[in-house]
């Protein structure tokens, strides 16, 4: 089983990685700024979410997830199937 430190390092270095893809692609296609700020914020409340989850594994809080009822862009819709095929 995986340690909460190194859950929580794994974690941290996903997002890092996204962070820098996203901003290669800010770079190359000029986003609009209020667009990348707002991605960026919602990013690290995701972010934020899953450390939670993490401290609240072993302690017996309720650590739901919650997820508004929207459809999402059918490539952000394909790389999310992508993970969920992989899985074991």
């Amino acid at each position: 089983m995986i340690s909460k430190s190194d859950a929580r390092e794994l974690i941290d270095a996903l997002f890092e990685e996204e962070a820098l893809v996203i901003g290669g692609l800010v770079a190359v296609h000029r986003l609009d700024d209020d667009l990348v700020w707002r991605l960026m914020r919602n990013l690290d409340v995701v972010r934020g979410r899953f450390l939670r989850r993490i401290e609240a594994q072993d302690s017996g809080e309720s650590a739901a997830p919650t997820t508004p009822n929207l459809k999402p862009h059918p490539a952000i819709e394909d790389f999310i199937l992508g993970i969920r095929r992989a899985r074991p």
